[in-house]
């Protein structure tokens, strides 16, 4: 058995080990959780960049309300992190900690304190299974070709039974991405609270939701893997909001 077979074991190597893909974009890796829908209309996504070619390496929680609202949490600079490719269609705000405890090879505790509280058990199925498979083995060229991507996620949308998805696009901000999954895992169980209100039961919605061009999936995935977005210009690409005393902005109030 591969000594990354496990969703613990995948993320402590690309943790310990993190390697970026080759190029002069804007590059990251690391692992997370793609997206997780509630029935009520709640979405939460987690992002664990170990690395990027732009920064230091962050941790990022996205919450997506039952009204629309989308709100990012992010350990670093906002202009260096999330809110640099979506801030044009979420708030976004920096916290000194998002915590992550392993409670066992595929049970994971995310805590932002005072705020989040979110256990996520993981499995592996026989879909996600040959998506790993197909993702691990992709050559760099191929990680690099829109045209491949962008068949692989009508391809993964029978397999996953996840909604639509889309591994190339453009983000709020107006770059264009492309996310290459090496390892997925399907999310089995899942609480959260938020602000002290229980998120209640996963479950698909009855409308899919994106931000931007990237769709949050129907069934709640976790990944490790690569993305890549366009070298901002601010010519043709919407800028993080700074304030007057020259910290981000947009920052929502608790």
């Amino acid at each position: 058995m591969s000594t990354t077979a496990t969703p613990q074991a995948a993320s402590t190597a690309v943790t310990d080990r993190p390697r970026l893909p080759e190029g002069d974009d804007e590059r990251f890796t690391g692992f997370g959780v793609l997206g997780l829908a509630f029935r009520d209309g709640d979405c939460l996504a987690l992002r664990v960049m170990t690395r990027t070619s732009i920064g230091p390496g962050y941790r990022a929680v996205w919450h997506r309300t039952p009204d629309g609202a989308w709100h990012m949490s992010v350990t670093t600079d906002p202009a260096h992190s999330c809110p640099r490719y979506f801030s044009a269609a979420a708030t976004y705000e920096q916290v000194p900690e998002i915590e992550l405890r392993w409670a066992g090879p595929a049970r994971l505790h995310v805590r932002i304190p005072g705020v989040l509280d979110w256990e996520i058990a993981l499995r592996a199925t026989p879909a996600t299974r040959a998506m790993s498979a197909l993702g691990s083995a992709l050559p760099a060229a191929a990680r690099r070709s829109d045209p491949l991507l962008g068949a692989m996620g009508p391809m993964a949308r029978p397999m996953l039974r996840a909604g639509r998805m889309r591994m190339t696009g453009a983000a709020p901000n107006r770059q264009r991405f492309q996310v290459v999954p090496t390892r997925l895992w399907r999310v089995a169980e899942s609480t959260a609270t938020v602000d002290g209100r229980d998120l209640g039961p996963v479950g698909a919605l009855d409308r899919q939701i994106r931000i931007g061009d990237f769709w949050m999936p129907q069934r709640g995935l976790f990944y490790v893997g690569d993305a890549r977005f366009s070298t901002f210009d601010p010519a043709r690409h919407a800028a993080v909001a700074v304030s007057e005393d020259g910290h981000a902005g947009d920052a929502r109030s608790r």
